[in-house]
């Protein structure tokens, strides 16, 4: 197993408040997790936000900070709660009340990938379960933490865009503001984990390179986006979610003729982020 519990991509100076996060785009498998698993590599890989990392790998050029995970989220899945365990998964785990992601194999330790495809047969233990989390979810947890306080700290404000993707068949339904099938959908838990100002910005930058824009329908924002949003203290949060049939083949999780494109729209989107945030921010908190 990889002792590397998370990568972190620094610039030579940070210039803006703007944190990037891609929590799902780990893919350091361990060799006993697969070898456990009863689904095909590429079935396994199904719930992986795939190059998510290399799509906003340029951020650092912009005087921002990106942190990605590196296990996978099959293994451990860092946008949940790092007490939620699945008693259908892990041993002596108590019975969750009310908690729809456990219900659906979703927890911090994932019963499921995609389309509810079970990942292993048998339970594994909790001393396994807990030594997960402590060797990935928390230190990738505190990191995150650190970046943010920086971020206050010299800008006075702070801004995470929590980096994902999405399948397209969960797009069949969805509908963007003004018709159309989004290629990208914008969550910030219907404004409570950023103001109406910096999400605009968001929006509009993603609008400016082309994208299809939704809002919080159907992905408003998971754990990170409720932890640490808290736009009346300066600190927002927006979570970004791409199609991933934009840029890449999800059946083989191969990255299409279409990635360098997309790579470059999403690129220039960060930029424009980057440089107008920070003075729109100052006049929204004076």
């Amino acid at each position: 197993m990889s002792l590397k519990n998370f990568d972190l991509r620094l610039p030579e100076k940070v210039t803006n408040p703007v944190v990037f996060s891609s929590p799902h785009s780990g893919s350091d498998y361990p060799k006993d997790f697969v070898e456990r698993s009863i689904l095909a590599q590429n079935q396994l890989r199904s719930s992986e936000d795939a190059f998510v990392d290399d799509l906003f790998g340029r951020v650092v050029t912009f005087g921002s900070p990106l942190l990605s995970a590196t296990a996978p989220r099959a293994y451990v899945d860092l946008n949940r709660g790092p007490d939620e365990f699945d008693p259908k998964i892990v041993k002596d785990a108590k019975d969750p009340f009310n908690n729809p992601r456990i219900a659906s194999g979703l927890g911090v330790i994932p019963r499921v990938v995609s389309q509810g495809r079970q990942i292993q047969s048998g339970k594994i233990s909790m001393e396994e379960a807990t030594e997960r989390v402590k060797q990935f979810y928390r230190p990738y947890h505190s990191m995150l933490v650190e970046l943010l306080a920086q971020a206050k700290l010299k800008f006075g404000i702070a801004l995470l865009i929590d980096c994902h993707s999405m399948p397209s068949n969960a797009l069949q339904n969805a509908m963007a503001p003004g018709g159309g099938r989004p290629d990208v959908i914008l969550g910030n838990r219907y404004g409570a984990s950023s103001s109406a100002g910096v999400f605009e910005l968001v929006e509009t930058a993603f609008k400016a390179q082309g994208f299809v824009v939704g809002r919080n329908t159907p992905f408003a924002g998971g754990y990170i986006t409720q932890k640490h949003g808290t736009p009346s203290r300066n600190q927002h949060v927006i979570q970004v979610e791409i199609d991933r049939g934009l840029y890449m083949n999800e059946a083989q999780v191969l990255k299409s003729i279409h990635f360098k494109d997309v790579q470059a729209r999403v690129s220039n989107t960060c930029q424009e982020i980057c440089q107008n945030i920070a003075p729109m921010m100052r006049s929204v908190a004076e």
